[in-house]
């Protein structure tokens, strides 16, 4: 049957149009294909490149006490990660932590995220039957840990040094080897806890910084008494207190202090100050620079309070054969007391009134501000 030109045409114009749509649907279809092939691509990269490694469950401070209840597994981008980020279970587990009767000790965390060391107890209750209980593990700053049991402390022992956190990390933290260290933290047959109410301290110093103790003469010349000292601040009502702190000392360094504090009182404009250590699990004791007066080195050498190994490292630190250290003493620091002359002795009390009231006023605002926002 004939057809006419219109007829014709139109359905010329209709075939053509389905080829044009068949022709964008296909390239639509074919983009979709590639861009869905790109995406699956990509995920099976994704997944690829997913790696489990071990990461802190916890906050933790910079000296905290790590266990493996702070670490729990944790899928990540191995390109996100340190290359020597750990996955070993057997890693992990080396920092289990247990007492020298083979009891676990394990952490805590409270709704702000910080960690709290715990340890089990067998007890017995009113009906006379045993029931375990778990018991929070204090520290006395005095480099021994306890807990309290029916009211009666109980020292806890480690039966290694434990691992500590070398800087202060959040929960979620990947861990690596360079994040950690094996505590050394040692208390001596002659360590004894002191109480110094003389030393200026940071306005926002807390128990459990770590300071060094430091001598500043007028001249500008500035000594380290004692260094890396960790620091309890005793409370009153619950307050604490502005100017004292509890620290642990040796005999040599309670003695190297005492002579400190005669000198700063001794020299017009003299102070003895505190300075905090800013990653103390990472950062090594500085190395004291102060030199005690002959009377004081002295005594060191004859009190019999003195155990042989502190005695040895004094011989060496202070015996004349070490002629720069005792010219140090004469030529700086006796100088400067002699050069304040008769009036020394009306010094004693003025001398570092004035900074020491200055530190005490600002640290007392800053406690007052800690206090009212509570």
């Amino acid at each position: 049957m004939a057809t006419n030109p219109m007829q014709r045409k139109s359905r010329n114009s209709f075939l053509l149009g389905m080829l044009v749509t068949l022709i964008l649907s296909g390239a639509v279809i074919a983009l979709l294909f590639m861009q869905l092939n790109k995406v699956q691509q990509a995920q099976k990269k994704e997944v690829e490149a997913k790696v489990k490694v071990y990461v802190l469950n916890t906050n933790v401070k910079s000296g905290d006490v790590l266990t493996t209840s702070m670490f729990q597994l944790q899928e990540v981008n191995k390109n996100m990660i340190p290359s020597n980020a750990t996955s070993s279970k057997q890693v992990i587990d080396s920092y289990s932590l247990q007492d020298k009767n083979g009891n676990d000790i394990y952490a805590k965390t409270d709704s702000n995220g910080n960690a709290t060391l715990y340890t089990d107890r067998k007890t017995t209750t009113n009906m006379g039957s045993s029931e375990e209980k778990s018991f929070e593990i204090k520290n006395d700053n005095n480099g021994n840990y306890y807990i309290e049991v029916s009211g009666q402390k109980e020292n806890i022992e480690f039966k290694e040094s434990p691992l500590v956190a070398k800087i202060s990390m959040n929960a979620n933290t990947v861990i690596t080897p360079e994040l950690i260290a094996k505590s050394d933290e040692v208390t001596e047959k002659d360590t004894r806890k002191q109480e110094y109410n003389v030393v200026v301290l940071p306005m926002d110093l807390a128990t459990g910084d770590y300071i060094d103790i430091r001598l500043s003469l007028p001249s500008g010349q500035d000594y380290i008494v004692v260094s890396k000292k960790l620091v309890e601040i005793p409370q009153i009502a619950g307050v604490d207190s502005l100017d004292t702190i509890w620290v642990n000392m040796s005999e040599d360094e309670i003695l190297s202090m005492s002579n400190a504090i005669y000198d700063a009182y001794k020299v017009k404009g003299s102070k003895l100050y505190a300075t905090k250590y800013a990653e103390p699990g990472m950062q090594e004791p500085a190395t004291p620079t102060y030199v005690v007066n002959q009377e004081t080195k002295d005594l060191l050498t004859s009190d019999p309070n003195i155990i042989a190994k502190a005695m040895n490292a004094l011989v060496k630190r202070y015996n004349e054969k070490d002629g720069a250290l005792m010219n140090l003493r004469n030529k700086y620091i006796n100088s400067a007391i002699n050069s304040a002359g008769q009036e020394a002795q009306t010094n004693v009390e003025t001398g570092i009134q004035q900074s020491i009231t200055n530190s005490q006023d600002a640290r007392k605002e800053y406690l007052d501000s800690l206090s009212g926002a509570q």
